[in-house]
């Protein structure tokens, strides 16, 4: 099977370099029209410039490829609704939406600034949700979207000292799951990759053998399947240094206790059967999880 995006045009925020570029690269070298958005600010979200997005543009078009560039900030989403008209006034629909924009500002919680965590949040977690909602309606009208998040074990697993990016980043997983159900009878699929990727957020933290293998082209091909037209919904890739694993969210069988059982010391003493995942269940939807402990409920009425 062959993945081509000819006569497709995507959006890709925060394209000005990293994984946004790559993914705009081979979006336009199979054959998509891309737009290439990107702030321009530093790591930590500071400044602004549209020079990072010209280069990638001015790459593309040498290439024979045709993109534009996009100087909007995702934390507006008046920008992002801009963003949205000038591509439909140049191209006339919109395809693929990949949010991908982001920043770092790391400190463990005790000496995080509120501004902090508020910043990264916005861009990550409503930066996408605007950038998502400038977009629904588009593609809700022509019945065809394929939108990415960019999520991370940072917020699905944690890690020391990113309480605000792994908070902005479970919560996409979140966005991914709802857009799902809401998009599925308008033919729009929603996806997220997980990527470990050397980075200009990244990068200087990692020696010269981690660089090679952590390089952002190894986490192209998962994000680009998710955003083919033949692409699944509601799955969450994990992408980097050539391996490509499926993020799932389970839950155990548990343990149903009788109404004279219902105390916090029942839950200690069976504990270690509640935790146990040796039958782990992958609930489809909230309410299915509602429908399995009502039915847990009435087998044991029934049987009382």
């Amino acid at each position: 099977m062959s993945i081509s995006f000819k006569n497709r045009v995507a959006i890709v925020t925060g394209a000005g370099g990293g994984l946004g570029r790559a993914y705009a690269l081979e979006l336009a070298a199979r054959g998509a029209t891309v737009v290439i958005n990107d702030f321009g600010g530093s790591r930590d979200g500071r400044g602004g410039s549209s020079e990072a997005a010209e280069k990638v543009v001015a790459e593309i078009r040498e290439k024979g490829g045709q993109a534009i560039a996009d100087g909007g900030n995702v934390t507006r989403f008046e920008d992002m609704q801009a963003l949205v008209a000038r591509t439909l006034a140049e191209f006339g629909r919109i395809d693929v939406l990949i949010n991908n924009a982001g920043i770092l500002r790391d400190k463990t919680f005790a000496k995080m600034s509120t501004e902090d965590f508020r910043a990264v949040v916005d861009v990550h977690l409503i930066g996408s949700a605007n950038a998502t909602k400038a977009v629904w309606e588009v593609m809700r009208g022509q019945n065809y979207g394929r939108i990415l998040m960019t999520s991370s074990t940072s917020g699905v697993y944690g890690n020391f000292g990113q309480s605000n990016y792994g908070a902005a980043k479970a919560g996409l997983i979140g966005l991914m799951n709802v857009l799902h159900f809401e998009g599925a009878r308008y033919g729009i699929k929603v996806n997220a990759v997980l990527p470990t990727a050397a980075t200009r957020m990244t990068g200087d933290m990692m020696d010269e053998e981690m660089l090679h293998h952590l390089a952002p082209e190894n986490v192209v091909p998962a994000a680009l399947f998710l955003v083919g037209e033949e692409a699944p919904s509601r799955v969450a890739l994990l992408a980097g240094a050539g391996t490509v694993a499926r993020m799932a969210i389970v839950e155990s069988q548990g343990v149903y206790l009788p109404a004279d059982k219902r105390t916090p010391e029942a839950v200690a003493e069976t504990f270690t059967t509640i935790s146990s995942l040796d039958s782990s269940i992958e609930t489809e939807a909230g309410l299915a999880h509602v429908d399995r402990i009502i039915a847990n409920a009435r087998t044991a009425v029934a049987k009382a």
